[in-house]
């Protein structure tokens, strides 16, 4: 059969357009499932338990983050850690104001939003690499200026010391419930968001930005609201890790490392899969738990093995697995599936294209 001949027949072959399907539904309906379980999490499991399970929320979170930001919106930032350690800085100084130490926690992780607006600003007319470099620079002088308050006393750091209120085993299990709230809420968030016209439009400016203009995509608004949400996400997780850790150094907490963790998962779960960046959070939450304790050389393994997703495996593992097998357990975008018998794509009857609410496509 000729290049013709298939052409006619695909021409013939009805195509349908679904979002969900059998088995995103049983997926979505187990995700909600297990949340609910996890919410009984410090009433039946142990404390180091309860705190390891803290500590795979906030990876989750800044994952899912930073896929947002640049694996969705094609914002890739190197310098996530000026969030985190904002978020954790302004939880401090609130409860220092005299602010109850949970709610700031949150209202740390607000106001860094709140601060991420104006820098959007300027940091979103920079392109590619300027922007990657750009937010690298902001983190360096968020550093900064964290060192000159008193308070901080600067690279001594201080302590969250209004935790101390709390029993041990009420302040874990505290911690831990706002790290589920926090994650759940941010997952939820994202995923509603990258399944809207919004969602569509940050996918729209990824593949082309100035065809996504040309079309009536009001660009810099739609970038701005990614990035803040990616601040607050991150805010969000550095105020967490300052009420599991309690003490606060700004030099840990504006470290580059973190950074370096959001883009490790990503990219070894699956860049721009919403699915890939949960498995990435888990993958690298399992590889700290059995490796961490090799110093440089765990850091080493990581860079080596993000190198090598990079080379061979740029979609990472979800985006390999969903490839082969069509699966798609949390579907943010759309499916044409084709009702011949025939194959007519490479990977099967069917192919997975996020279809724009103003009727395009794009890549997913």
């Amino acid at each position: 059969m000729g290049p013709h001949s298939t052409g006619t027949h695909r021409m013939r072959t009805a195509i349908t357009v679904e979002r969900w399907t059998p088995l995103s539904i049983a997926s979505v309906a187990l995700a909600v499932a297990v949340l609910i379980g996890l919410a009984f999490g410090p009433l039946v499991l142990g404390a180091n338990a309860v705190d390891e399970l803290t500590t795979l929320f906030i990876y989750v979170i800044l994952a899912v983050m930073w896929n947002a930001l640049a694996g969705y919106g094609g914002l890739v930032s190197v310098g996530q850690q000026a969030f985190f350690g904002l978020g954790a800085y302004a939880a401090v100084r609130l409860a220092d104001f005299g602010v109850g130490v949970y709610p700031a926690l949150v209202l740390g992780a607000l106001l860094v939003g709140l601060v991420s607006l104006p820098i959007s600003a300027f940091m979103l007319r920079l392109k590619a690499g300027e922007f990657a470099i750009g937010m690298w620079v902001v983190a360096e002088l968020a550093h900064l200026l964290v060192n000159l308050d008193s308070l901080v006393q600067g690279e001594t750091g201080t302590s969250l010391i209004a935790l101390n209120a709390y029993a041990a085993e009420t302040r874990h299990a505290l911690t831990y419930w706002v790290a589920l709230g926090a994650m759940t809420a941010l997952l939820g968030t994202v995923f509603a968001l990258l399944r809207s016209r919004v969602g569509a439009a940050i996918q729209a400016i990824r593949d082309n930005e100035e065809a996504a203009d040309a079309v009536g995509v009001r660009v810099l608004r739609t970038k701005r609201i990614v990035f803040v949400l990616a601040a607050f996400g991150a805010g969000m997780a550095g105020a967490l890790w300052l009420a599991t850790a309690i003490s606060f150094q700004p030099k840990t907490y504006f470290s580059v490392q973190w950074t370096a963790y959001m883009i490790f998962m990503v990219l070894v779960g699956g860049l721009g899969t919403f699915e890939g960046a949960i498995l990435g959070a888990v993958i690298f939450f399992a590889i700290e738990a059995w490796f961490g304790s090799a110093g440089v050389w765990y850091l080493v393994g990581l860079g080596a093995t993000a190198l090598v997703f990079a080379l061979f495996l740029p979609r990472g593992l979800w985006g390999v697995l969903e490839s082969r097998t069509g699966w798609r357990l949390l579907p943010v975008g759309y499916r044409l599936r084709f009702s011949d018998g025939g194959s007519p794509l490479p990977h099967g009857r069917t192919a997975s294209v996020p279809v724009h609410a103003g009727g395009s496509t794009s890549q997913g």
